[in-house]
């Protein structure tokens, strides 16, 4: 069942070629921080591009609840008051994060050295997903966590009275664990250090400093090393949010397995420790170019233009890749699937702890249109069947997870027999009009009779 409403049953069937301009949302991550660092600023942060899917909206209503004024103003414009370092009230009701993993993480580490408490609460798949990476962390400035069993929500987070800087080296690279203890920082007197071993996507970094944060990062032999003192005063901003990365793969995948496709997808943010994707692509063959680049609001920008790749061959992706692309995983199996040979994912664990088990989700789904998969619990090979060669004819199960979702219907646009999914309603958390905009391009994507 969908997190917010009926299940929404949808095919995709061989059709045409896709062609046109793909105008994707904003950027998820970047999206949400530009709502928690507007709130915990002192005046106004505007923001132009904002996405407005549930999963940001859910962040935005958070805010609120902590005392932020967040206004709407229409098509992707708006604005924040916020309320400063260790200004959060504390909410009078429960802080719904819906299904994302990324809003309910830093929103914790974001209050958690401010004495208040807050309960925090998700659909199905969020209240499965364990909360311990974080609030393991943040009990080391002082704040406390009680939730279910396994340290899965609905969970209360008590703020620290009196929280104390960290120093903390993360386990597992993960931008969501780092990012909630720079938060958690922020209201920490001293120096908060977060030390990573493996880089992950620096947003929170960047966005820091801009709002005017004294930060730091040093490469050393422990691993990168970044340095926050605490208690500033963060100054408003204004920012244009780049186009996402991740919602971009779906229109560019489509299009390299989709006969006689040409797409262009403006404005995306290549931030290199987000664009992992796209090298693996080049690598594998894809006729995929990078138009138009340049850098806007610190973070580098192109047009990427992708036209139909009858050649892409499989590859072993490395491990050390993963970080760059961990969510674009599920679209690159689909894209293995329709590239000649196997291509090999390596060091890819963090998906079994997503949205859903990304690993056997793609498997099984693959397996059932007739693919080949072998799997373990760190890597995942696919055996290619060549252009416009995978099967089809089955359901995929979506599993409450949006991107598992797409990147089944974007198979079924290049599959010899259609392709379905059980249910489309989790798309709406990033990528609120994937439909419109894939039918636009020429797709042929129905909703069915559940």
């Amino acid at each position: 069942m969908s997190s917010h409403g009926d299940p929404i049953p949808m095919t995709a069937r061989k059709g045409g070629a896709l062609r046109g301009t793909a105008h994707v949302p904003g950027d998820k991550s970047i999206s949400h921080r530009s709502l928690i660092l507007g709130a915990l600023s002192v005046g106004e942060t505007k923001i132009t591009g904002l996405l407005e899917g549930q999963d940001v909206l859910d962040t935005g209503r958070a805010m609120a609840s902590f005392g932020a004024e967040v206004i709407n103003h229409g098509e992707g414009n708006w604005s924040v008051h916020g309320v400063g370092v260790g200004g959060f009230a504390e909410p009078d009701h429960v802080i719904d994060c819906g299904n994302s993993g990324t809003g309910v993480r830093l929103i914790m580490g974001a209050m958690a050295t401010t004495p208040i408490r807050a309960t925090f609460t998700g659909d199905a798949s969020l209240n499965g997903r364990p909360m311990g990476r974080v609030t393991d962390p943040l009990a080391l400035f002082g704040a406390q966590a009680v939730g279910r069993e396994g340290g899965r929500l609905p969970m209360t987070i008590i703020g620290a009275d009196e929280p104390i800087p960290v120093r903390y080296t993360v386990p597992v690279p993960s931008a969501q664990v780092k990012s909630a203890v720079l938060l958690a920082g922020l209201n920490a007197p001293g120096h908060t250090v977060v030390i990573e071993q493996e880089v992950t996507r620096d947003h929170t970094e960047r966005m820091l400093s801009g709002f005017g944060a004294d930060l730091s990062v040093k490469q050393t032999e422990e691993g990168r090393v970044i340095t926050l003192i605490g208690q500033p005063e963060l100054t408003p901003q204004s920012i244009t949010v780049p186009r996402d990365p991740s919602s971009a793969a779906f229109p560019v995948c489509a299009a390299l397995i989709s006969e006689g496709s040409d797409v262009l997808v403006p404005n995306i943010g290549l931030n290199p420790t987000r664009a992992g994707l796209f090298i693996t692509l080049q690598e594998m063959g894809a006729d995929l170019t990078f138009e138009n680049e340049r850098e806007e609001g610190g973070e580098p920008v192109a047009d990427l233009r992708a036209k139909f790749s009858p050649d892409m061959r499989g590859i072993e992706v490395p491990p050390e890749r993963a970080a760059s692309m961990i969510d674009e995983y599920p679209i690159l199996s689909v894209v293995a699937a329709n590239a000649t040979g196997k291509t090999v994912m390596l060091g890819v664990k963090e998906l079994r702890v997503k949205e859903s088990d990304r690993i056997d989700a793609m498997a099984r789904g693959l397996e059932a249109c007739g693919v080949t998969i072998e799997e373990t619990e760190d890597s995942m090979t696919v055996h290619g069947l060549g252009p416009s060669g995978v099967p089809g004819g089955a359901t995929a199960q979506a599993r409450l997870d949006h991107r598992i979702a797409m990147s089944f219907l974007c198979a079924g646009f290049a599959a010899q027999k259609p392709i379905s999914i059980d249910d489309g309603g989790p798309i709406a958390t990033s990528f609120p009009i994937f439909e419109e905009l894939m039918t636009g391009l020429g797709a042929t994507l129905t909703r069915d009779d559940p």
